[in-house]
């Protein structure tokens, strides 16, 4: 399909053209013009080439939720060099990898992540810093975010990008348990944008916000990237808590597009909201993904907001992310709805054959929306896409009318407050223990966070180990949300035939309460 724009940088441009005084970002008491948006990302952009950053570098951004965030991916982009932008959750050992496999020299960060990231360029190839909010001490080596802004001598550069070049790289951790790069293109983006515009009928009076991580997948293309691309401003939340602010900013920046994550929606289908929020909200929009929906958090919310509808989708880092959404003219509850327009999704088995309407199978992906590949890993990439296929590893059905149902997710993959959990990457950590001789983390259905991580230890012959010296030891090296809730010794797990581990044995019985927590 023709795509309008070849880059992010050239709808930037045609917006401030178009509507130059219009708001672009709201953040607290701050408002962003678009004519201001992009003399930002102009300045910044010469600021970075200063630097010593050019086409195809990758560029590090380790920033929570911020219009600098928005400035920095935009400028970066505009030198045709590649953002990557980085989990605010992760330790500093996650971060270490992440920043050596993508090797960038470079990285854009706030003050509150200097402790974090104390001589990480010793044990990396990081040589400067671009410090925004409370920075150390300025040098050669650190560099602030304010200055960046205030560059004149920008009118030489020109985007640099095209349609097949790098927009993002997206770190994800797959089944094998390391961090892979998701390296997605500029059409990879565009396709997604342009195939949710035409399924809900985005126009710039439509105002997004945008209060769960900038980071993620979801959060980047469909409440950041979508609203700069149809002009409709976006209202920045830094944090989701307090939540009353998130609720707040709803009602006073009249946002009509509102997306979020099942735990979000939970929580707003029981909360009490004063009656001039129910009265007064614009909500015209609940968009759902990262995790599967509960049918009761569903009705709840088409009972108390009978304006709005809550449509939930599906989608992954791999595909941009978005690969279906239920429409709004349209809806089946438990369904993710059928694929965007352009897409095509087939249920296969494990030999790739696609499977009748109905049956369930492993669900695939084609269309322009899936990545280049992941970064600088031919295998993985020639693993997960086949023939212009992407494997999601996720199991499904699609019924007559083309609605897709997902059964189960990946086989490992828990998936807690919508954040993706890969057991691999845990149990590695947990197996470098001294006293851990074998272990096995699975996901526990729980009301409140969708799943959390449950660890099986046998302990090393004639060792003891007790679930405070098993935290203690993940604390420095995890992510809190990947730090299993509950840790279980056993005297031995259950294996196959090969000595492959059970997993599903050991998730059938903890499910079921055959297991007692570890004192």
């Amino acid at each position: 399909m023709p795509y309008r724009f070849r880059n992010f940088y050239e709808f930037i441009e045609e917006n401030a053209r178009r509507f130059p005084r219009r708001p672009a970002l709201f953040e607290e008491k701050t408002k962003v013009r678009w004519r201001d948006l992009k003399r930002y990302v102009d300045s910044f952009a010469r600021y970075l080439e200063l630097v010593g950053v050019r086409k195809g570098d990758n560029v590090a951004m380790l920033m929570g939720n911020s219009k600098e965030f928005i400035i920095a991916f935009l400028a970066i982009g505009k030198l045709g060099a590649v953002p990557v932008p980085l989990n605010t959750f992760l330790k500093r050992a996650e971060l270490e990898y992440i920043l050596k496999d993508c090797g960038a020299k470079l990285i854009i960060t706030q003050g509150k992540f200097a402790d974090l990231l104390k001589g990480i360029e010793e044990s990396t190839e990081i040589e400067k810093f671009i410090w925004s909010e409370g920075a150390p001490i300025l040098d050669e080596k650190n560099l602030s975010f304010e200055e960046g802004l205030t560059i004149e001598d920008y009118e030489h550069i020109k985007p640099q990008a095209d349609l097949e070049d790098l927009a993002v790289m997206l770190y994800t951790s797959g089944t094998t348990g390391k961090p892979k790069g998701v390296m997605l293109t500029y059409k990879n983006i565009f396709s997604n944008i342009e195939n949710i515009v035409r399924v809900f009928e985005i126009k710039p009076k439509d105002r997004f916000i945008v209060y769960l991580p900038m980071f993620h997948a979801f959060t980047l293309t469909a409440t950041v990237l979508l609203p700069l691309y149809t002009a409709s401003p976006i209202v920045i939340v830094k944090s989701i808590m307090p939540f009353s602010n998130v609720i707040k900013q709803t009602l006073l920046k009249r946002v009509t597009v509102f997306m979020g994550v099942p735990e979000v929606f939970n929580a707003l289908s029981k909360a009490k909201l004063p009656w001039y929020f129910m009265w007064f909200n614009r909500i015209r929009y609940f968009v759902s993904g990262g995790a599967p929906l509960p049918l009761d958090t569903l009705e709840r919310m088409r009972k108390k907001f009978k304006r709005a509808v809550l449509l939930e989708g599906y989608g992954l880092s791999e595909c941009s992310p978005v690969v279906s959404v239920n429409l709004p003219h349209k809806q089946k509850p438990l369904s993710v709805g059928p694929p965007l327009p352009d897409y095509e999704v087939k249920i296969v088995d494990e030999e790739l054959m696609e499977l009748p309407t109905g049956e369930v199978g492993e669900i695939i992906v084609k269309g322009d929306c899936v990545m280049k590949g992941y970064y600088n890993n031919p295998y993985e990439t020639e693993n997960t896409i086949v023939n212009g296929w992407l494997r999601t590893g996720d199991l499904g059905y699609v019924d007559e009318d083309g609605f897709i149902y997902i059964v189960d997710r990946k086989k490992d993959l828990i998936i807690c407050k919508g954040m993706n959990i890969y057991p691999r990457e845990v149990e590695e950590v947990l197996m470098s223990h001294p006293k851990v001789e074998l272990c096995a983390v699975v996901g526990k259905k729980d009301p409140h966070h969708g799943e959390i991580p449950v660890a099986f230890i046998k302990p090393a012959e004639g060792e003891e180990l007790s679930e405070s010296e098993l935290r203690s030891f993940l604390k420095d090296k995890l992510a809190n949300y990947k730090i299993p809730r509950q840790f279980i010794l056993v005297e031995d797990l259950p294996k196959n035939a090969t000595g492959k581990v059970l997993k599903r044995v050991l998730r059938e019985k903890l499910n079921k309460g055959e297991f007692d927590k570890v004192r």
